[in-house]
């Protein structure tokens, strides 16, 4: 199975202490790329975080959002207040106030922002963070859920687009003894009108240097072999991206020397047909993982 890149996932969980929210979000990206995003309070949870999306995930840019909102009586259970600190911040304050000519208000948000006053209880903590990994655990089995759907999908499109290539690449095969009947009836035709005689040893000569020119035989081996490589990597699956690109790569280049060896229209509009399909492939196989 092959994955796409693309992918949102949201789950939600509440208990007594409150509810989490956590949502991720995945788009192309040549490597492994993770943003997390979590409230002070679980800021600790970040590495153990990263580990488990990078466990699952290879390539791509995730973005992971984490939102707590507290329930009134885990919010009294979870947080304290350092009185002694709050004190002393209070009355050096109002000393400071005394010195400056237009001293402005102090909020009680101003206190508890200064490092110390407001303190976490650990008993609490670690209840809050056990339900983070496991809500984390379920949105990133439901990211990838959403990214193997989309990439099943995928897997069909470039399938059909190897069976049409592969079409192509018949008619190509079928097409060139009919290529080389008529540059020999041309041929004559115009020694014919010049009133010119050809022996038949000369003849043969310019119908293999014809046949020379215009052969492709090794370009039709090496683009039947690299379809066959890309179904084998599209049925074994895994993170294939790269390797898709590259074979698509070596696809279009072979597209592109039939279509400079073609000098029939039934062949050029074949590797006309041949660039368009492997295009198609290519944009689509920058969302495979």
């Amino acid at each position: 199975m092959i994955y796409s890149m693309t992918a949102f996932a949201r789950v939600q969980s509440q208990g007594d202490w409150g509810t989490l929210v956590c949502e991720m979000r995945s788009i192309n990206h040549r490597y492994l790329e993770i943003g997390i995003h979590v409230p002070d309070v679980l800021r600790v949870l970040e590495m153990p975080m990263r580990e488990l999306i990078r466990h699952h995930i290879k390539r791509g840019k995730i973005e992971c959002v984490i939102r707590y909102q507290p329930a009134p009586a885990a919010e009294a259970s979870l947080f304290s207040i350092n009185p002694v600190l709050a004190r002393e911040l209070c009355k050096a304050s109002e000393e400071i106030a005394v010195l400056l000519k237009n001293p402005g208000l102090i909020s009680p948000t101003d206190i508890l922002r200064f490092p110390g006053v407001m303190e976490t209880r650990d008993s609490g903590l670690d209840k809050l963070q056990d339900e983070v990994i496991k809500l984390l655990e379920k949105a990133v089995k439901d990211l990838l859920a959403a990214r193997a759907r989309e990439g099943e999908e995928l897997k069909h499109l470039f399938l059909q687009r190897m069976d049409l290539l592969q079409n192509e690449l018949v008619k190509v095969r079928e097409r060139l003894p009919q290529v080389m009947t008529d540059q020999h009836e041309r041929l004559l035709k115009r020694l014919a009108e010049a009133k010119l005689e050809l022996d038949s040893g000369r003849l043969e000569q310019e119908m293999v240097i014809f046949a020379q020119k215009i052969d492709v035989a090794e370009e039709i081996d090496r683009t039947e072999t690299h379809i066959a490589e890309v179904r084998r990597v599209l049925k074994q699956g895994g993170v294939a991206g790269r390797r898709l690109d590259f074979l698509l790569q070596e696809l279009n280049r072979e597209a592109n020397t039939l279509g400079s060896k073609s000098v029939d229209p039934v062949l050029t509009h074949a590797a006309v047909e041949m660039k368009v399909l492997i295009e198609q492939v290519r944009e689509q196989v920058q969302n495979v993982e």
